[in-house]
């Protein structure tokens, strides 16, 4: 098969490298220059993916065009290069307005019958600033738009915190600002549930997943993309059917093809659904790798096609650590960092090593592998077992075996699930048991 993959910071690099494993033809298209680096001497990439349509059109179903990121009206582009006749897998016009109009979303989810929690729209902080003089409270503030890293999540009951915090926001731009929400705090335990929609259906099954956005261990530190994630595949068919199952149709009516996330807090009151993420989600894709024992190529076929409900996974969990360096968590035009430093690793890597290796922001120099990109994520560690015990151990055994000059990585990702939220999530019921 022909595979074109398009994005700015070449997101999906170990995916591309998957699909290079398993035999097809690769192309990458990375839009920022700063990222031309990333897999450099790996992957083959093009500078302009336009004219690398006519290679896939060519290879008839053999030949799938791969979008990366909520950006640039892309989802928009993706609709239009379906109504040509690509095959083409990633996000839609649709799935971008959930994902950055959170007010729009919360709605859809309301309608569909899911419990939402209550919010508010502001055009601007200063009118957000304004509603938390008259109804003080604890939110949590999310900003419109592709990125969550400068959302914020108050701790004071009476709301002082955040508003504190939009106030430095209108002093650093001088007064202008992004359209926002609020949005109650809800207590509970975040978790998400995902799948992959072929443009008809979503295939079974479906991930649950728990992730961990702080930089540091215990919730400290910056929002960052991703600092670590726990997935499985079991025991998600009642919480999907109670999420996204209900927004099925929706996405069908819009020629979605992609993998669709929806992220809830739940508690003993119920779910309650957060957001959406229409596309890819890095390093989600990644760390559900190890556990999928169809290959990617056929799983897009099977999206592609709409031939198959379901797809052949393994039991049990995967748990995976992102490995940063700097100027992880912000980007080089930000923080004068240097890339091409080494990456190098302790011991022989073994076959199952390998496959629990997926690379992020390194390339080839001389023939050896260094760091590259914009952020700082060079790559991802997963570790799979029958319990979550087991596949954090796996985990943090591998992560530790990777020799960076300051790699940063947390050991702790799976510690409270393992401690106490995932019986909280099963003694309330929402594995259907």
């Amino acid at each position: 098969m022909r595979f074109l993959g398009i994005g700015d910071y070449c997101d999906l690099g170990s995916l591309y490298l998957r699909l290079q494993e398993e035999g097809h033809e690769v192309r990458v298209a990375i839009e920022n220059s700063l990222c031309h680096g990333t897999l450099c001497g790996m992957l083959d990439r093009t500078d302009d993916w336009r004219s690398e349509l006519q290679w896939i059109r060519s290879a008839g179903t053999d030949g799938i065009i791969l979008f990366e990121n909520v950006a640039k009206s892309r989802g928009r582009l993706q609709d239009e290069l379906r109504r040509d006749g690509f095959q083409v897998v990633g996000g839609s016009a649709y799935g971008d307005r959930l994902e950055t109009e959170r007010g729009h979303a919360q709605r859809l989810l309301g309608d569909v019958g899911m419990r939402t929690a209550q919010f508010w729209e502001f055009d601007s902080p200063s009118e957000a600033i304004r509603f938390l003089h008259s109804q003080p409270g604890r939110y949590v503030l999310k900003y419109n738009g592709a990125t969550s890293v400068e959302n914020y999540v108050g701790r004071l009951v009476d709301g002082r915190d955040v508003k504190a915090f939009l106030l430095a926001k209108l002093r650093q731009t001088d007064g202008a600002g992004a359209s926002l929400v609020l949005q109650r705090h809800i207590e509970g335990v975040e978790m998400g549930v995902g799948a992959y929609f072929d443009g008809d259906k979503f295939l079974r099954p479906a991930c649950l997943d728990w992730e961990h956005k702080r930089f540091f261990p215990g919730n400290l530190g910056e929002l960052t993309g991703e600092m670590g994630t726990v997935v499985t595949y079991d025991r998600s068919t009642y919480f999907f059917e109670q999420t996204l199952f209900r927004v099925e149709h929706l996405f069908r009516q819009q020629g979605h093809c992609g993998y669709v996330n929806l992220n809830t807090i739940v508690n003993e009151e119920g779910i309650w659904p957060l957001e959406f993420t229409c596309r890819f989600g890095y390093p989600g894709f990644a760390i559900l790798d190890p556990l999928q024992e169809t290959p990617w190529g056929e799983i897009f076929r099977r999206m592609c096609s709409r031939s198959h409900n379901s797809f052949d996974y393994r039991p049990g969990f995967s748990v995976g650590i992102v490995l940063t360096t700097p100027p992880f968590p912000y980007a080089r035009p930000a923080v004068a960092e240097p890339a091409g430093l080494p990456v190098l690793f302790e011991g022989e890597l073994s076959p199952e090593d390998k496959a629990n290796l997926h690379f992020g922001e390194v390339g080839l120099a001389g023939g050896e592998l260094v760091t590259s990109g914009i952020f700082g994520w060079t790559m991802v560690a997963t570790g799979i077992g029958p319990t979550l015990v087991a596949a954090q151990s796996k985990a943090n055994c591998l992560a530790d075996r990777v020799l960076a000059p300051d790699v940063r990585y947390r050991r702790d990702i799976g510690n409270e699930l393992i401690a106490r939220d995932y019986d909280r999530v099963k003694n309330w019921g929402f594995f259907g048991d």
